[in-house]
């Protein structure tokens, strides 16, 4: 009996490129498996560097279908870091954001994390170095620059961070360099890979939680719940964001909707309505949005009107008020009584420890 040869990891490869790059009328969608396969194939390098740019580039003019999209999770979720939460906890918050910054408005994200530990809400983030095409501020420069270091810790710390502070960064560089392979391909091709409507649905959080997923345009947002579907994620909000962030703008009426059990409700949210309306924030650079974050944290200067906006939704969104109006008014007493500054400085004294102590205690 004649054994055909297994085929390698690189036909494998070439077959999905036929598939994603055969033109509009001729090419067709990978399966799930087929996807998932790809995208791990491409993470441990196993095709040709041109193999795997044209790959990256025809499904991107393609557009990753959500079965494809599902298959993709599959393995960051396999290959990836996971963290968990302690049986009985209360769900986390995971924010979902583009790993290549921002470069045009000011982050808020950061203070409404702050604001929503304050209510006793964990959250989870995750997010890299700057990364092309945009190369904006990251998440661990921003905390950086009020003080708070959350680069350089292993897994173990930041999931006792999130066991024992109700907070987790994890940090593409320090926790999946497998990941890190693709910034080269994303810098040489010039635009935003597939993996990178991936990074704006994946949490390394295992387990229950409430995924909240920016989009910018509405066919993402139409590809994203039915990948997250599909990958079994039953809690979801989607947000129109700054710059396809979860950061709320001020100056326009909000698109939310919010997707659980396969039941989705529309929220269109309208800061006028609340007192809340004014100008987005330009980002000019770290200095000056460290002091604009620490003015707003004390409730004043001039991020303090959209904190108090995303503090007041995200709240509401996570359960701690019965109304967006409720959620406003406990974000602004949050403010005034300084809770918000506490937890900084709370959580910069827990993560300045040295690991032996953090894993001791």
């Amino acid at each position: 009996m004649i054994v055909a040869p297994a085929v390698s990891g690189r036909e494998r490869f070439k077959s999905y490129l036929r598939k994603v790059g055969s033109g509009n009328r001729t090419s067709k969608g990978m399966s799930r498996e087929e996807a998932a396969n790809a995208l791990e194939l491409i993470l441990y390098e196993e095709p040709t560097p041109a193999q795997i740019g044209a790959f990256l580039i025809a499904h991107r003019i393609r557009r990753p279908e959500p079965q494809e999209l599902a298959g993709m999770l599959d393995t960051y979720r396999y290959l990836g870091p996971a963290l968990t939460s302690e049986p009985n906890s209360r769900i986390p918050v995971c924010f979902c954001m583009p790993f290549d910054g921002r470069t045009r408005t000011a982050p808020i994200y950061p203070l409404t994390c702050l604001l929503l530990l304050a209510c006793g809400q964990p959250v989870v983030l995750q997010g890299g170095s700057r990364m092309p095409v945009k190369y904006g501020v990251t998440a661990i420069e921003l905390f950086r620059s009020l003080g708070l270091e959350l680069s350089g810790l292993s897994l173990e710390v930041v999931q006792l961070g999130l066991e024992k502070k109700s907070f987790a960064l994890v940090h593409q560089p320090d926790h999946f360099p497998l990941a890190e392979t693709l910034i080269s391909y994303r810098n040489e091709l010039g635009k935003r890979p597939p993996v990178a409507s991936l990074e704006l649905l994946w949490s390394p959080h295992q387990g229950q939680h409430l995924l909240v997923s920016g989009f910018v345009h509405p066919s993402t947002e139409d590809r994203a719940w039915e990948a997250l579907r599909l990958a079994g994620e039953t809690n979801l909000f989607t947000v129109k964001g700054l710059e396809g962030s979860t950061d709320l703008p001020i100056s326009r009426t909000c698109i939310t909707a919010h997707l659980v059990n396969n039941n989705l409700e529309r929220l269109v949210l309208r800061p006028h309505d609340y007192n809340c309306r004014g100008e987005d924030l330009k980002w000019e650079n770290l200095n000056t949005w460290a002091i604009q974050a620490k003015k707003a944290l004390s409730n004043s200067g001039p991020l303090r009107k959209a904190l108090l906006w995303n503090a007041g939704v995200y709240i509401w969104f996570s359960g701690y008020a019965k109304s967006l109006k409720t959620g406003i008014e406990l974000a602004e007493e949050i403010l005034i009584s300084g809770q918000a500054l506490a937890q900084l400085y709370q959580l910069i004294s827990w993560y300045s420890k040295p690991t032996t102590q953090h894993c001791s205690g």
